[in-house]
């Protein structure tokens, strides 16, 4: 058992009187006020619906919120949702919260949850989005049933997306664990997830906690995980994911997050994924991918500027971690104009896999690598963009398909950089 000190009495004391369950809902929040409502409502009609029979709990990890979050998780009550859906649980449904000082990292919340889960010996237990405003009551079922009753320990989902939503998973994150992994896993950094108690009990027990490195990410670096580890993985088409728009200043956490967090893992997982050759698909309930063609204005012009900028004032930056061919290529395009760009999937390949390899041998600061990827990646955005602008749903899928198989053609290269590093 994991050491739960880090649990406070008061959660504790909350556990012991839930006793054992089969179901588990981890709820994590932050000043989550006006959308927590819905969401609560949404897991108790997915509790009602498709599990009535089992013992289930919400687990409300709050990172200090401070517009009564946490007071509506556990203030609302399941006897609201009956009436509506016209169903009834044959046994209580716990609702219990905690806090936590410090960051309100997400490593943090989900440590709670999976100590949580391990001590109330959860069958099998789900994370869950408190922004997911447009969550369905099945995607529970969805999430939860391949694990109580196939006998699967993470299912990711997939969803139904804009064209040009999710870019950094279809452009990089998708693609290069498909190529390094050996497993086309479409959404392996997401907020909601199911997850096995053994799957979430080796995770506990091994995670760095204290070290730094469970901190935020965590989500990508509980994927991985089950992937190294032999776990059984699936996927569940769980419908429309409404698009969240991101400025510009919000790109490098998000690539401290997942790109950081994958770079990092590559040194663990060596042994791994330098035997890994091709890749196969996991088992998936549903579409692995939808597409919307809806028109969507996007401001290409500026993506070109920010690389352009960016090749050109990070230069010093660039010639500590590219090889000189391709920081030649990068020069090069990044004088071309909005009409003639063009960032081939070959050299976006190479790029990315010379950053992985300098991360790895922290030719400078390693937060400085991922912060220098960013003009690069809004460069390969554009491309896409320009691309797939008039695409069809198959013509983006085919593009997307092109792109994860020259991260696999290139593979080799990387592992040349990787070993010539060592």
């Amino acid at each position: 058992m994991e050491d739960e000190t880090f649990l406070t009495d008061d959660f504790l004391r909350q556990l012991i009187n839930v006793g054992e369950v089969d179901i588990l809902v981890g709820l994590p929040t932050r000043n989550n006020a006006k959308t927590i409502g819905s969401i609560v409502h949404t897991i108790q009609s997915g509790i009602l619906g498709g599990f009535p029979r089992e013992r289930a709990v919400i687990i409300n990890v709050d990172g200090g919120s401070r517009d009564g979050t946490p007071e509506l998780v556990t203030g609302i009550s399941i006897d609201d949702v009956r009436p509506a859906s016209n169903l009834h649980a044959l046994r209580t449904l716990h609702s219990i919260s905690t806090n936590y000082a410090g960051s309100p990292e997400s490593g943090v919340a989900f440590r709670t949850i999976l100590a949580a889960a391990e001590l109330l010996r959860a069958k099998a237990c789900i994370v869950m989005s408190p922004e997911s405003v447009n969550s369905e009551s099945d995607w529970l079922s969805k999430l939860l049933r391949p694990i109580y009753r196939d006998g699967f320990d993470l299912v990711t989902p997939t969803y139904r997306r804009h064209k040009f939503d999710g870019l950094l998973m279809t452009n990089l994150l998708y693609p290069m664990i498909r190529a390094l992994y050996g497993v086309r896993i479409r959404e392996a950094f997401t907020p909601e997830f199911g997850f096995s108690n053994r799957l979430g009990s080796q995770f506990l027990g091994q995670n760095g906690w204290a070290d730094g490195t469970g901190g935020s990410g965590v989500e990508l670096r509980f994927t991985l995980a089950a992937i190294t580890g032999g776990y059984r993985v699936c996927q569940s088409f769980l419908g429309k994911k409404d698009h969240v728009e991101r400025r510009a200043a919000d790109l490098v956490p998000t690539l401290r997050q997942t790109v950081g967090v994958l770079f990092s893992a590559l040194e663990s997982d060596f042994s791994v994924w330098s035997k890994v050759v091709g890749s196969q698909p996991v088992p998936t309930t549903g579409s692995d991918q939808e597409l919307l063609l809806d028109p969507m204005r996007v401001n290409r012009k500026r993506l070109r500027q920010m690389f352009s900028t960016g090749v050109a004032e990070l230069q010093s930056v660039f010639q500590s971690i590219l090889s000189p061919p391709t920081l030649e290529g990068l020069q090069r395009i990044a004088a071309l104009g909005e009409e003639e760009f063009h960032y081939s999937a070959e050299l976006w390949v190479r790029t990315v896999y010379e950053f992985a390899a300098s991360y790895q041998k922290s030719v400078i600061s390693r937060d400085h690598i991922i912060q220098a990827i960013a003009p690069l990646f809004r460069g390969r955005v554009c491309t896409f963009l320009g691309e797939n602008r008039n695409a069809s749903a198959n013509d983006v899928e085919t593009n997307i398909e092109g792109l994860c198989l020259e991260f696999e053609r290139l593979k080799p290269y990387l592992l040349q950089m990787w070993k010539s590093r060592e």
